[in-house]
């Protein structure tokens, strides 16, 4: 544990109204057995001090304490669970705007299209591999189900390691498409599944790729992929690209 900024809660001024709880993005706030506001989880607070402006008590301030980290991705997954998918996309770190993305929230995250090589008018001779991607951002811990560029799209999910083994990946693999990076190995894949499906649910995809590495741990992210769409419920088929290390696209049955 370390020391950050976190809610702390004044018992004897709460009065129960409950505002804090739905002012909370994260879902960190909610009532207990005593009507009183409290943490549901350390992990889900920001810090960031949201809930203060509407309790009508002051019965909230943000102290310094040690504490669990702020975790967007646990945060999502219980106000995804929770609350929804519109919901889910607000919470602070994750990506989807809102008013946290607005407030305090990485600029690095915010969402956004970029216009590819094709459509960018005369090439930039320091890119002149020519780059297809076209939004921001791209790894699935801080994506959007709800990003507008991903309705109708062309999705493809990609293992980190695949753009650098295949020195082709934007003209192979990524031209055309919308793009989701994650590693199975390295990262915390907790709410992957849920946030999947939820971009598979919502956005009508018209086709969907997974690229992975032959390496063993990479074939955690074709099971992501295939749980999520199982979650979603749609019929859509996943087609699977298999990187070599030596850098070539290795034929599958």
């Amino acid at each position: 544990m370390a020391k950050r900024k976190i809610i702390e809660i004044d018992r004897d001024k709460c009065n129960g109204c409950g505002l804090c709880t739905t002012a909370c993005a994260e879902g960190a706030l909610g009532l207990d057995a005593e009507n009183k506001a409290a943490l549901v989880r350390e992990i889900y607070c920001d810090g960031l001090g949201a809930c203060l402006d509407v309790c009508p008590t002051d019965a909230l301030k943000v102290v310094e304490r040690d504490s669990e980290e702020y975790d967007s991705r646990a945060a999502f997954s219980h106000v995804l669970k929770e609350r929804g998918a519109e919901a889910a996309a607000r919470v602070h770190g994750i990506g989807g705007g809102g008013a946290h993305a607005g407030h305090s929230g990485c600029p690095g995250s915010l969402a956004r299209d970029i216009p590819c090589a094709a459509d960018a008018g005369e090439e930039d001779p320091a890119t002149s591999a020519g780059s297809q991607l076209s939004h921001w951002p791209v790894q699935l811990h801080l994506v959007s189900p709800l990003a507008p560029y991903f309705e109708g799209s062309d999705l493809l999910v990609a293992a980190d390691c695949t753009a650098f083994a295949l020195g082709s990946f934007h003209g192979t693999l990524l031209k055309g498409k919308k793009l989701v990076i994650a590693c199975p190995k390295l990262d915390d894949t907790q709410g992957y599944v849920e946030k999947l499906a939820e971009l598979i649910r919502r956005n009508h995809l018209k086709s969907l790729t997974v690229a992975i590495m032959t390496v063993p741990c990479c074939s955690g992210l074709e099971r992501i992929v295939r749980q999520a769409v199982a979650l979603s419920g749609e019929a859509i088929e996943v087609e699977k690209v298999v990187v070599g290390i030596d850098g070539r696209v290795v034929p599958t049955a």
